[in-house]
């Protein structure tokens, strides 16, 4: 169960949810294949038959092992980067969440929303993520960067704004 299924108030529904691209996982995710190659490749390579390798062996072992490791560590970073971060659209409010250990939330009456901004740079639009920068009435800007089809996202806020100012 999401975060904002778990904090709605009576008579709210979801109505659309996305999460960070997983553009945000690219940087993690080149490390590790980076590290789990050395580390493979460490493990792998027959140093006992290397010149003068037998009494190095063992040591480049566990440094295979450790590059192995570290590499599942940052792999597990970005996985839990981007899992840590939630955006969902009710038909009464936007609801962000992000962070795990440090949380941070922001929760946004639909009636107080002046705008909604999006960002894509070109790999952006190809992929489908970008910037979604959300104002409300008074308040400051508030950005969102790496936020999966945040067109998409646009759409079912102004669908929902538009329902909203329709009903009594």
């Amino acid at each position: 169960m999401s975060y904002a299924e778990k904090h709605l108030i009576a008579g709210e529904t979801v109505q659309y949810e996305t999460r960070l691209h997983w553009i945000v996982m690219a940087g993690h995710a080149l490390i590790a294949a980076v590290l789990a190659l050395v580390g493979v490749s460490l493990l792998i390579t027959p140093w006992r038959v290397v010149y003068g390798g037998e009494a190095a062996s063992g040591p480049l072992r566990w440094a295979g092992v450790a590059c192995v490791v570290v590499a599942a560590i940052f792999f597990g970073i970005g996985f839990v980067r981007r899992g840590a971060t939630e955006m969902a659209v009710t038909n009464k409010r936007v609801i962000v969440k992000s962070g795990l250990a440090n949380r941070r939330t922001i929760e946004l009456l639909l009636s107080r929303i002046e705008s909604i901004a999006i960002e894509e740079p070109a790999l952006g639009r190809l992929l489908g993520y970008g910037t979604v920068i959300v104002r409300g009435t008074g308040g400051t800007p508030e950005v969102f960067p790496q936020i999966a089809r945040p067109l998409e996202f646009r759409e079912q806020v102004q669908r929902q704004i538009a329902g909203e100012l329709k009903s009594p």
